[in-house]
């Protein structure tokens, strides 16, 4: 028999087509299970003002809409982000496991309509700031960082790209890490918000990649990302609730003076993806795994008893994640497979075709299918033509790399290293060209050692030390 109050909530549902004129948007479900919901919220300042829903389906939908309303009359932000699940299911005395379902679809369009509203209208009044703002994705390094964040602190999951063609479950930023998140932070007795940044992070990164694609670039849209649109959006909703900082799970750390720092463990580095943020913004940030390995992460997991102590690392790029780029970049951007020559640098002659001088980049070895023999790699990619040139490592080594987009934080004499692609270790490097400190300009940078050129495109991360001191991109 039904508890009391599911029924009571299924007779007179609180806030059932009450929608606040003013209010922001969640919604959730579809056609897919037949269940839909629309939650709509109105805040003031720090508080929930007022909350409503329309529900299309089963009756559980409509109660859990009924008790998630309830919860939310005079509810703190903070309060309101813990509304969960379980949450739900206590207040109508628990919920049959096939009406869990309703719960999910409710919190699911709770939370995108509290995000919504927090990042448009949010204050923290006349408090000073507390805690810290963390950033999770669902994994384990993001979890570790939660822990580490200390009191006050409020999680955050972003929702950048949502595709059906995508294996949603090996995407760090699709809905259903963006559930995965957020059932943790709720496990752990953190506050809760999901921020829909899915038309930003598509004009900001996915178009650009894309596109420099199209001219024959090799992008790197990680760094783009971090550096124009998620951190930044992030900061802005720490501001918007009154947090202090930003806690991520990134591998880096800081300096005293507000710029960033390699990661004690050189294998999980993740400074270089950091690269292009601005001082201002390193200055508010904390990366609590900065000083350990990434066994050490694991076990302090495992100790919490966390079930993401174990998750694998993602590999792919989250808007590629069970899709291959070539297929990505024919749905996406209609840069279709258009097979074409490889040729050999020296002679001049036809060793084999590719699939597309898009898809290829400069210093490329594997997959070229050009038969044995001396290691060839690609040396020049011309996507107007669409040839793809091959020939010795010998045609790829230089000392010499020229510069766009320079930004340096410091006087480019203190320039003493530079690290041209993720996976490799820094090398001695000076710039003998760069526009002035704090402006973005042309630039140039010589090595000690010949290396072997990076693909225009990528990003340069400019080092004093272990201190990063700008960036640039590879013309």
């Amino acid at each position: 028999m039904a508890d009391w109050r599911y029924e009571e909530h299924l007779r007179s549902p609180v806030g059932l087509a009450e929608l606040p004129p003013t209010g922001y948007d969640g919604v959730a479900g579809g056609a897919a299970c037949g269940d839909l919901v629309r939650v709509v919220v109105g805040i003031d300042g720090d508080r929930v003002a007022s909350a409503g829903f329309v529900a299309e389906g089963c009756g559980a939908l409509t109660v859990c809409g009924s008790v998630a309303c309830e919860l939310l009359e005079g509810a703190t932000i903070r309060d309101a982000a813990r509304i969960s699940i379980d949450a739900l299911a206590e207040e109508v005395g628990g919920l049959h496991p096939g009406k869990r379902h309703a719960a999910e679809l409710v919190v699911d369009a709770l939370h995108r309509a509290l995000g919504s509203a927090v990042a448009a209208e949010a204050s923290p009044g006349d408090e000073d700031p507390r805690g810290t703002l963390v950033a999770m994705s669902g994994g384990v390094d993001s979890a570790v960082a939660a822990l580490k964040a200390g009191p006050d602190a409020v999680a955050v999951t972003l929702e950048l790209w949502r595709d059906p063609a995508n294996d949603a479950e090996s995407s760090c930023c699709s809905h259903s890490a963006v559930r995965r998140a957020r059932d943790l932070a709720h496990r752990m007795g953190m506050p809760h918000l999901t921020l829909d940044l899915r038309d930003a992070f598509r004009d900001g990164v996915v178009t650009p990649w894309i596109e420099d694609h199209r001219n024959g670039l090799t992008p790197n849209p990680c760094v783009r990302c971090n550096g124009n649109v998620r951190l930044d959006a992030m900061l802005g909703l720490a501001d918007r609730l009154g947090c202090a900082t930003l806690t991520t799970g990134h591998y880096a750390r800081t300096t005293d003076d507000g710029l960033l720092r390699l990661a004690v463990d050189p294998g999980k580095d993740q400074a270089y993806m950091l690269s292009g943020l601005r001082p201002s913004s390193i200055a508010r940030m904390r990366f609590p795994l900065g000083a350990l390995l990434k066994p050490q992460v694991r076990a302090l997991a495992e100790e919490a008893d966390l079930p993401v102590a174990r998750t694998p690392d993602s590999q792919d790029l989250c808007f590629l994640a069970g899709t291959g780029r070539s297929e990505f970049l024919a749905r996406h951007g209609g840069l279709v497979d258009k097979p074409g020559p490889i040729r050999d640098a020296e002679t001049g002659r036809t060793l084999g075709e590719h699939q597309g001088a898009h898809l290829y980049t400069l210093g490329q070895r594997r997959g070229l299918g050009v038969g044995g023999g001396t290691p060839r790699y690609v040396v020049a990619t011309d996507v107007k033509t669409n040839v793809v040139t091959v020939g010795p490592k010998e045609l790829l080594m230089t000392d010499q790399v020229t510069l766009t987009d320079v930004v340096l934080h410091v006087e480019p004499w203190r320039v003493d290293a530079v690290k041209l692609r993720y996976r490799q270790q820094p090398r001695r490097a000076r710039i003998v060209a760069s526009p002035d400190v704090g402006e973005t300009g042309p630039g140039a940078l010589v090595l000690e050692e010949p290396l072997l050129q990076a693909a225009p495109g990528q990003t340069a991360m400019l080092l004093d030390g272990d201190v990063v001191v700008g960036s640039a991109t590879m013309a």
